[in-house]
């Protein structure tokens, strides 16, 4: 699929921020003249951390550097950059993964909390889609806020792509039926249900989505076949905490990371492959329909940590 190109230079100008951050920090670490002591350690250790890269992670990472001084293979604090780009892309590789999309219709289900990016994201992948010639179809099931179903509706309309509602306040699982059937009738390649991000309580909200998650397996025997996390970058630590608790109450195939050009912590990528055990499905680095792209491990590396 033409979409799933990953983005590029555009990821490497969407992680500026978070490039600059680490780069500056990591630039008077790894200082070609500087000695690898206890206070390089330290010092390396505290700006991995501050980077959101968690303190684990951190000190797994101390811990390799202080094995390849040991045995040899590192004598000079400039050769543990390469050494920490080949750590993070031995971590993120596995998180590449591609789309599921071979069945028809192929339902994507979004989750996510409110402000994530999650509707706007509907829309972006369902724009895509439309441009990569695949018939694609919407369904607005957040309708505990109007303003939600208003919202993908009007994406729909500049995107041309059918939108199945219902009134504010109705049950999101008709929504669901209905565009179950809408899709199968239509023959459709793809359907993506917009799903709620808030209601009064976190159990409540849990309770809705499995209900939803139900009504698509009764209705197509296998799906979803995608169920995919919307994280908004810059929540950072929060955005590991909530994939968690989505991931163990709903079941998540994978994350969808929105606002990387908005964060100067672009490391809870790593966090989230690491802790989370979960593929990035896709990421996104700005407003644009086509600002959203598939995850390269190498890519994200370079953008993230520069060789030099």
């Amino acid at each position: 699929m033409k979409f799933l190109s990953s983005l590029g230079e555009r990821l490497g100008a969407g992680l500026r921020r978070s490039r600059e951050f680490l780069s500056s920090e990591l630039q008077a670490v790894f200082e070609p003249d500087r000695p690898i002591d206890e206070a390089l350690y330290s010092e390396l250790e505290e700006t991995l951390i501050a980077a959101d890269l968690g303190a684990p992670l951190a000190a797994d990472f101390v811990n390799r550097a202080r094995e390849e001084v040991m045995f040899g293979t590192v004598s000079r604090a400039e050769q543990l950059r390469p050494l920490f780009r080949r750590f993070l892309t031995e971590i993120l590789a596995p998180a590449v993964q591609p789309l599921d999309l071979e069945h028809r219709p192929a339902v994507v289900l979004m989750l996510g909390v409110n402000g994530s990016g999650k509707t706007t994201t509907c829309a972006k992948l369902a724009a895509q889609l439309r441009g990569d010639g695949k018939q694609v179809l919407l369904a607005a099931a957040d309708t505990f806020r109007a303003a939600a179903i208003e919202q993908l509706e009007t994406w729909g309309g500049r995107i041309g792509v059918d939108v199945i509602r219902q009134a504010a306040g109705s049950d999101p699982g008709a929504v669901v039926f209905d565009a179950l059937k809408a899709a199968t009738a239509r023959n459709v390649d793809t359907l993506i249900i917009d799903t709620a991000g808030r209601l009064h309580t976190k159990s409540n909200l849990m309770a809705e989505l499995a209900k939803l998650k139900k009504v698509i397996e009764r209705q197509l025997p296998g799906a979803p076949h995608e169920s995919l996390m919307v994280l908004d970058a810059p929540t950072g630590q929060n955005g590991v905490a909530q994939a968690r608790m989505f991931h163990e109450t709903i079941g998540v195939s994978g994350v969808i990371l929105t606002k990387l050009d908005g964060t100067a912590k672009g490391g809870i990528v790593v966090r989230i492959v690491r802790e989370l055990k979960l593929p990035i499905k896709l990421v996104g680095v700005g407003e644009k329909v086509d600002d959203l792209g598939s995850f390269d491990a190498e890519r994200f590396v370079d953008a993230l940590v520069p060789p030099a």
